[in-house]
């Protein structure tokens, strides 16, 4: 702010040190709330330099002896050391067959990221200032978030096919420039939009917005109250996460050992879903069985036709709509009749090995996707494509496996 010490006091002030004062007394102040003398929250918007700027005045005026931020390690690490991506990560990505997931994880940062773009500042600007003052004052920083890889993956699995189309297909949708009409303050000030924001993700997605939200309140409540006997605490959040926090600390709320194991634990996949895997390559290969043995070649020619047309063509047209190159895409079409009659392998797997042998991402890929301001990101970054080549590939080879498989089931069963 400009010098006013030497104005005299008879004298109006100048225009520009009106509207810096102006600018001040009605820039919305992040929200806080106090538990107790010991125990206050303090709500931000993670791509606010106000935000950042509340966190270090409550930090330096308040003096807590703890400063509790809603980071895990996996999210610190990735807000201070952003180059550990690289294209190891990558492959490791691809063999461990999570790209639907880095996916799932990229679209929903995304979202935040343009947000942040529009206000001039990276996603979690506030926690790293909280972090820094803290280090500054020689201040204990306690990380009380869940691991944001437990937390999605919990989300993943807890959702159906419908919750997972629904948002997907509402982060690829959504209007790009929609989130830039949205102002941090707006945010800030406006407690019932907030909870619109997290009533809509509830709605869309019922069992992700459990995990996204109400357990990650639930966890984070937790882990301050552990803290309390330890000293003064200020714990730094987004302003989402004060109202279900705040709620359960003022109940006195405790996390048991029982269901803190219970929150930190990935549930294994439905058994269903294991045998729905199996079904299709076993019943398969015991009807090609069969029909060798019975010697009937024309059936044979026909189904093995079917089986590899359909799994070729539609895991080839994944990868054609993930923009893959030329490569990629045969690659995916010589897979897919392979690995559908294989659970444990998948055609997506070696064509988005392809596409980054054929279209190695480079430095410059890696940090163009991490930033991930547009969605069309995902179709010209080379990193994007890479998962995209993969998961579309995956898709396609899935669905031309279940629909060779019931026409060559249904042929099957009319001529026996």
């Amino acid at each position: 702010m400009s010098d006013v010490g030497d104005w005299d006091e008879g004298k109006p002030l100048p225009e520009e040190i009106v509207k810096e004062i102006q600018k001040e007394d009605t820039r919305i102040k992040s929200p806080i709330v106090d538990i107790d003398e010991n125990l206050r929250l303090i709500g931000t918007a993670h791509i606010s330099r106000a935000s950042a700027d509340d966190v270090r005045a409550e930090i330096a005026n308040w003096d807590p002896d703890i400063v509790a931020v809603e980071l895990c390690k996996s999210r610190l690490d990735a807000l201070t050391k952003p180059d550990r991506f690289d294209n190891e990560t990558l492959g490791k990505v691809l063999k461990e067959g999570k790209a639907p997931l880095v996916l799932f994880q990229s679209l929903l940062a995304g979202e935040q990221r343009k947000l942040g773009l529009a206000e001039g500042e990276k996603p979690g600007t506030d926690l790293l200032a909280a972090i820094q003052a803290a280090g500054e004052a020689k201040k204990e920083v306690a990380l009380v978030d869940r691991d944001i890889q437990i937390t999605l993956r919990r989300a993943w699995r807890r959702m159906g096919l419908r919750e997972k189309w629904r948002v997907v297909t509402s982060l690829l949708l959504a209007d790009e420039d929609e989130d830039s009409e949205v102002s941090v303050d707006e945010l800030l000030r406006d407690g019932d939009l907030i909870t619109e924001m997290l009533t809509e993700l509830r709605t869309a997605a019922p069992n992700a917005g459990e995990v996204l939200v109400d357990e990650r309140d639930e966890f984070l409540a937790g882990a301050i109250a552990r803290l309390r006997d330890e000293g003064k605490v200020l714990a730094v959040m987004g302003a989402g996460h004060l109202a279900g926090v705040s709620k359960r600390l003022k109940a006195g709320d405790t996390l048991t050992p029982n269901r803190f194991n219970e929150l930190n634990h990935v549930p294994a996949p439905s058994p269903i879903w294991k045998i729905l895997k199996w079904t299709l390559p076993l019943l398969m290969l015991s009807m090609f069985g069969y029909l060798i043995y019975q010697g009937d070649w024309q059936q044979l020619r026909q189904s093995a036709g079917m089986w590899l047309f359909l799994n070729a063509a539609l895991s080839a047209i994944g990868a054609t709509l993930a923009r893959g190159h030329p490569l990629a895409i045969l690659t995916a079409a010589l897979a897919s009749p392979i690995t559908s009659l294989n659970p444990t392998l998948a055609a997506g797997w070696f064509a988005g090995a392809m596409q980054m042998k054929v279209a190695q991402p480079s430095t410059r890929d890696l940090q163009d996707f991490l930033r991930l301001d547009r969605l069309s990101v995902f179709w010209k970054n080379k990193v994007g494509r890479v998962l995209l080549v993969t998961a579309f590939a995956n898709l396609g080879s899935a669905a031309g496996a279940w629909i060779a498989g019931s026409a060559i089931v249904s042929t099957f069963i009319g001529n026996f």
